[in-house]
């Protein structure tokens, strides 16, 4: 007859098992001190930020077109004024064809909703109720906090002359707040407060864009430069102002970009929506141009 009886350790092989303990305990120590980690490396935030420049903002349709078909959707979409309304889309979930068919079928008239001159507290010959009516619309209702792709819109205070990156709230009028330019929109009211043009504080918004968390920027400049001519009429003269006052503004915000995207717009001005066509194919044209250079980057941050 056998009994069976639990094995007693002996004192080597618990003085071995000690000596075990100690060396896994020397290595995560090891690890602690000299800051290594096993947690991943992140995947980089590639952050888009689309400029201003009126009507010369189709050609961020064509830039948002020639990234999809190379598989690159941002992670974080910021806008100043034109670049507003292509960012709220974009954001929304809008792809780059669709964006495509809503702008050539685009009727400029539709959004201008006129009032009578100088009407309003500070003017403004179009009020700004369609072209927030109209965002709203296309966006489904969804506000700024509820976008597909986290958003942030760029205005100016009135008052302060400040900067406001907007992330939550009504997503047409934080747009119509980015794009009322002073004299032609009258200013957007939100929470009691007056807001004009994004673009006289960013005209393209890449600090913004480091600003929600982007660790590669993406900035697209449709500015123009100021022409080297008479400006004449209004209109004509006010544009000259605006351009001027954004080439030193761009020199900053440039500076928080990884990769700067210009089309070529030089003979497009900012009321001609008749040249849609050309600027996003203009868009599409300067993307592809650094199209290398955009792989590579997300590829050596990857």
């Amino acid at each position: 007859m056998h009994e069976n009886f639990a094995q007693i350790p002996s004192q080597s092989s618990e003085a071995e098992g000690r000596r075990h303990f100690l060396g896994l305990s020397l290595g995560f120590g090891a690890f602690a001190i000299t800051g290594c980690s096993i947690t991943p490396k992140q995947k980089p935030v590639l952050g888009l930020a689309l400029g201003a420049g009126a009507a010369r903002g189709f050609a961020h349709v064509g830039v948002i077109k020639a990234l999809e078909a190379q598989g690159i959707r941002p992670d974080i979409i910021v806008g100043s004024s034109a670049g507003s309304v292509i960012a709220a889309l974009v954001a929304s979930g809008a792809t780059g064809n669709e964006l495509n068919r809503l702008a050539l079928n685009l009727d400029e008239a539709t959004i201008a909703d006129w009032d009578l001159p100088f009407s309003g507290r500070f003017g403004g010959l179009i009020k700004g109720d369609a072209l927030q009516n109209m965002i709203n619309r296309e966006v489904q209702n969804r506000a700024i906090e509820h976008m597909r792709i986290p958003l942030g819109i760029v205005a100016t205070e009135l008052q302060s002359g400040k900067g406001v990156l907007f992330r939550s709230g009504n997503t047409g009028l934080a747009v119509r707040a980015s794009c009322s330019v002073p004299g032609v929109f009258q200013p957007a009211v939100i929470s009691g407060k007056d807001y004009v043009d994004g673009g006289l504080v960013a005209p393209v918004p890449a600090s913004y864009a480091r600003q929600m968390g982007a660790t590669i920027v993406i900035a697209v400049n449709i500015s123009s430069e100021p022409l080297h001519q008479d400006a004449s009429g209004t209109f004509g003269v006010m544009q000259q102002t605006i351009s001027i006052m954004q080439r030193s503004i761009n020199q900053y915000e440039l500076k928080s970009a990884d990769i700067v995207i210009t089309p070529h717009l030089k003979q497009m001005g900012g009321s001609d929506f008749r040249s849609r066509n050309a600027a996003i194919l203009a868009g599409e044209v300067a993307t592809q141009e650094q199209m290398l250079i955009i792989k590579e980057m997300l590829k050596a941050k990857n």
